[in-house]
C-alpha cells in the first residue's frame, strides 16, 4: 500500500506540472505566440513521459501481480476444477501477451510519431491483407477458447453414474444440507409444511424421505473420491452456493431446482498440508447480495476420508426424527412434484 501511495503522489505531480505547462501554452497561443521550438520541445517531452508511463506501468503490473500470487486459491480440490483452472490460465496467458503488445506498440507509437516538424504523418486508409489477419486470428483463437469451455461445461452438467444425491438449502443467513440415505433419492419436500421442527417442509408420507440425513449445524462433510450430485434450493430470494476450492458455484432460485456435480480430489487434511496451514478450511459462501446479513452465510466444508464420512453421517440428524407433518396432498392448491420447495 506504502508502494501504491508513494506511485499516486508521484504520479498526481506530472499531472500537475503538465496541467500547469498547458497553461502557460495556452496563455502564450492565446497571445499570438512565437513559438514553433516550444511546440516541438513540448512534444518531446511528452514523447518521452510516455515512454516512461509505459516502463513504470507495465514494471508495477509484473511487480503487482507477482506480490498478490500469494492471496490466489490453491490447487482445484475438484476433479473438474483442474480443466477449468488449465482453461482459465490459459485465457490469462492470451490476455496478458495482446495486452503487452498493444500497450507497447500504444505508448511507443505515441512517442516515435510525435509532431516534430521533420516528418507528416503517412495517409494509410486501408491494408485488406492486415485487416484479414486481425479478424481471422481472433476469431480462431476465440473460437477454440469457446468450444473448450463448451466441452468443460458439458462435461461438469452431465449425468454421472453412482453420484450421491445432496441438497443445499439456502435461507437468510444460513445453510442447511440434506443427503439420501441408502436409497440415494431425496424425498419429497413442500414450502407449505415448513415449521420451526421441520426446517426444510419435508413430506413425512413419502417413503424416500424416511432415511434422508441432514443438518442445520455450520459445517458440512462431503467424501473423498465420491461423485456428489448437488441440488440447490433457496427459500426467500436467490442466493448462490460457491465452493472457490472446488471451482463450483449455482444459484438458488426460489420455487425452482438447480443442480451441479463434482467430485472432490483432496481432503481437509491434505489441503493444509499443501497450503502449509493447520487452520485452513474449505467453505460454502453465498456469492450473490441476498440481504443485510449476507457477508454471515458461510459454510464450513470438510472433506473426509470414506470412512471418517460415513462414521459422521451415522451422527447426524436423520429426517425420520421429523416430527409428523400432512402429506402434500392434503394441503391446498399444493405444487405438484419432487422437491418443491
Amino acid at each position: 500500500m506504502t508502494l501504491l501511495i508513494t506511485i499516486t503522489i508521484l504520479l498526481g505531480i506530472i499531472v500537475l506540472a503538465r496541467l500547469m505547462t498547458i497553461v502557460q501554452l495556452s496563455s502564450e497561443l492565446t497571445g499570438s505566440s512565437d513559438s514553433q521550438e516550444e511546440q516541438v520541445r513540448h512534444n518531446n517531452s511528452n514523447g518521452f513521459g510516455f515512454i516512461v508511463f509505459m516502463v513504470l506501468g507495465l514494471g508495477l503490473f509484473i511487480y503487482m501481480t507477482i506480490d498478490y500470487s500469494k492471496h490466489l486459491l490453491p490447487v482445484s480440490a475438484s476433479e473438474h476444477g483442474v480443466g477449468l483452472d488449465k482453461l482459465l490460465n490459459i485465457n490469462w496467458a492470451i490476455i496478458g501477451v495482446v495486452f503487452f503488445i498493444t500497450q507497447i506498440a500504444l505508448f511507443y507509437f505515441s512517442y516515435k510519431y510525435r509532431d516534430n516538424k521533420k516528418h507528416e504523418a503517412y495517409f494509410y486508409p486501408e491494408n485488406y491483407k492486415l485487416e484479414l489477419i486481425w479478424t481471422i486470428v481472433p476469431t480462431i483463437v476465440l473460437t477454440t477458447l469457446i468450444i473448450t469451455g463448451l466441452k468443460q461445461w458439458n462435461g461438469i452438467f452431465s449425468e454421472k453414474e453412482n453420484s450421491m444425491n445432496v441438497q443445499v438449502y439456502g435461507y437468510q443467513f444460513a445453510w442447511i444440507t440434506r443427503y439420501s440415505g441408502p436409497d440415494n433419492t431425496l424425498g419429497k419436500s413442500n414450502y407449505k409444511l415448513i415449521t420451526d421442527d421441520n426446517p426444510l417442509g419435508l413430506d413425512a408420507s413419502d417413503p424416500a424421505v424416511k432415511d434422508d440425513i441432514y443438518t442445520t449445524g455450520n459445517e458440512m462433510h462431503i467424501p473423498l473420491g465420491q461423485e456428489l450430485k448437488f441440488q440447490f434450493n433457496a427459500r426467500d430470494v436467490i442466493h448462490s452456493a460457491y465452493f472457490p476450492h472446488f471451482r463450483a458455484q449455482m444459484n438458488l432460485v426460489p420455487g425452482m431446482n438447480t443442480f451441479f456435480s463434482f467430485k472432490p480430489t483432496i481432503t481437509t487434511a491434505e489441503m493444509r498440508k499443501i497450503t502449509g496451514n493447520d487452520k485452513f478450511d474449505y467453505v460454502l459462501l453465498c456469492n450473490k447480495i441476498c440481504g443485510v446479513a449476507h457477508y454471515t452465510m458461510k459454510m464450513k466444508v470438510v472433506v473426509d476420508t470414506p470412512a471418517d464420512f460415513k462414521a459422521w453421517l451415522k451422527s447426524q440428524k436423520k429426517a425420520s426424527e421429523v416430527k409428523a407433518a400432512p402429506p402434500v396432498s392434503a394441503l391446498n392448491n399444493t405444487a405438484n412434484g419432487s422437491n418443491s420447495i
